[in-house]
């Protein structure tokens, strides 16, 4: 299972937050390059970046900073995500060298949206699913409709999507865990690998989600606190 650390920019400065609360930030570093290089050195071989500011705005607002981040690690899969609502947008990024884009708000505003992305660049457009309660939530995780996670996979099911990123936003950044219950049903129902996202902070952690059958996790807070060893974390997946 992959390990993929998480790069979170906003205001210019790598932070993160407590269940996507804007109020409830903390910000690691001032660079988000340096931060993204950090865990590139101690062992990972992919990162998740978003942009904050782009998922709550509507349209990318720290392009020139992921950007900066993509030439700094060449070879490095860097996945993007945030405010990422034009066709425009995703092949910007996509043409700087990020190797996949995460589309969460439009694939439920405009499901047509997503499919003409993911038939234009098939294996390389990621649906970031974002729940709470088992609905999914949209625009930087503000509104939630009352579409559920099982009914949105199997509205795309044919597409040539790449992957699925399943956030449990009730769990994201808590430190306590994922919400495993949740996270086994959407890989029972998922016809693409599933990276799981939201409270992923100790190896038991990254066993359960391996067992479960993830094919990767995303890791924030519990890195940058220093509750979870990224090396510890890649040794886990290896071993499970």
């Amino acid at each position: 299972m992959q390990v993929i650390p998480a790069v979170d920019i906003k205001g210019g400065q790598a932070v993160r937050l407590v269940q996507g609360l804007a109020d409830r930030k903390t910000v690691y570093d001032d660079d988000p390059v340096r931060a993204a290089r950090r865990w590139i050195d101690a062992g990972a071989k992919r990162l998740h970046v978003v942009d904050l500011d782009g998922a709550f705005e509507g349209f990318p607002r720290n392009a020139a900073i992921t950007k900066a981040i993509i030439r700094a690690l060449p070879g490095v899969e860097v996945e993007v995500g945030g405010g990422l609502r034009s066709r425009e947008a995703v092949a910007d990024l996509l043409d700087a060298g990020a190797a996949r884009c995460v589309i969460g708000t439009k694939a439920v505003e405009d499901p047509a949206f997503l499919r003409g992305l993911a038939e234009a660049y098939p294996g390389r457009i990621i649906l970031g699913l974002d729940a709470k309660n088992g609905k999914v939530a949209t625009k930087g995780w503000v509104e939630v409709s009352a579409l559920s996670a099982g009914e949105l996979l199997a509205s795309v099911a044919a597409w040539p999507l790449a992957e699925v990123i399943y956030t449990d936003i009730e769990t994201d950044g808590m430190l306590q865990g994922p919400n495993f219950a949740r996270m086994g049903e959407v890989v029972k129902v998922s016809r693409f690998p599933v990276i799981a996202s939201g409270g992923v902070a100790t190896v038991e952690h990254i066993g359960a989600l391996v067992r479960l059958g993830c094919f990767g996790c995303i890791v924030g807070k519990a890195l940058y606190d220093g509750q979870l060893e990224l090396k510890a974390a890649l040794e886990a997946a290896r071993a499970a």
